[in-house]
């Protein structure tokens, strides 16, 4: 009995001494470990970059397109939309030059040329051209109607006889424009006016003086009617030619002839066109 006694007193001083010893060494670890981090140096870390730097704003920069120039004979595509295209025919020497000039004084002396006056903002003003209307029905733009004269001029029938048999089209009506000077002109417009009826033809016919026909397409909604950037064209109309425009012309574009200040002899311009009852469109 005394030896086994003996026997645990030994073994339960192993055990103490053990966990003494662990306890110690754990201990003494972690004082190693502080004292070499007191004397470990801290890790470096870099400064943000808080220099300003300039940069230029990224705009989306638009060229205003390059005014084309249409002089040639032939047909011209100048637009397509979801509804169709707007085509040009151009025939610079439609008619031949002695017969021209002999047209030209017949029409400048025997059509009864008058001044139309028009309304704009509710004040009225008289255009800078003398005009004619031949014709069925009456034709209304600009808030003033032209009275119908279906009382053709001999020239007059035959011209447009020639023009229908050459393109095909068949026109009812015609308004004819007398510009006397470089100070005569019309301004922007399409002829789109509910009794032309949908997708208009124009045959426009020129007698005398050469003058610029521009135009210019029209932009779309977010545009809000800004024509900075729109296309443009620039056709000179000589004597004897012919420019028909159909399709979607009247609708997607318009047109004007400008003034011009400097010395230009008078020019004759003759628009054949069809006009229908207005009850049609309603």
């Amino acid at each position: 009995m005394a030896d086994k006694r003996q026997r645990a007193r030994v073994q339960g001083a192993w055990a103490g001494s053990s966990n003494t010893a662990g306890s110690s060494f754990q201990v003494n670890r972690r004082s190693s470990e502080n004292v070499a981090g007191a004397h470990r140096p801290p890790k470096e870390q870099a400064a943000p970059d808080r220099r300003f730097v300039y940069q230029n704003p990224t705009e989306v920069q638009r060229k205003i397109p390059e005014e084309r120039i249409i002089d040639k004979e032939g047909f011209y595509e100048i637009s397509s939309s979801s509804t169709g295209v707007s085509r040009l025919h151009l025939k610079p020497a439609f008619v031949d030059l002695k017969e021209a000039d002999w047209m030209f004084e017949q029409l400048h002396m025997e059509i009864p040329w008058q001044q139309k006056s028009n309304i704009r903002e509710d004040r009225s003003y008289q255009e800078p051209r003398l005009t004619a209307w031949y014709g069925d029905l009456p034709y209304t733009y600009s808030r003033s109607a032209m009275k119908a004269n279906p009382h053709w001029h001999p020239l007059l029938t035959m011209l447009k006889d020639h023009i229908e048999e050459v393109t095909g089209y068949t026109f009812n009506s015609l308004l004819c424009n007398l510009y006397r000077n470089g100070k005569d002109s019309i301004d922007w417009h399409s002829d789109d006016e509910p009794s032309l009826g949908r997708k208009p033809v124009i045959a426009s016919l020129s007698f005398g003086e050469t003058r610029n026909f521009e135009m210019r397409k029209k932009p779309p909604p977010e545009e809000k009617g800004d024509y900075t950037y729109a296309e443009r064209i620039r056709i000179p109309l000589n004597h004897g030619c012919l420019l028909v425009m159909e399709g979607e012309t009247q609708k997607d574009w318009q047109h004007r002839v400008p003034k011009e200040y400097h010395d230009r002899n008078p020019r004759i311009n003759l628009t054949f066109r069809t006009i229908y009852p207005e009850t049609r469109w309603n």
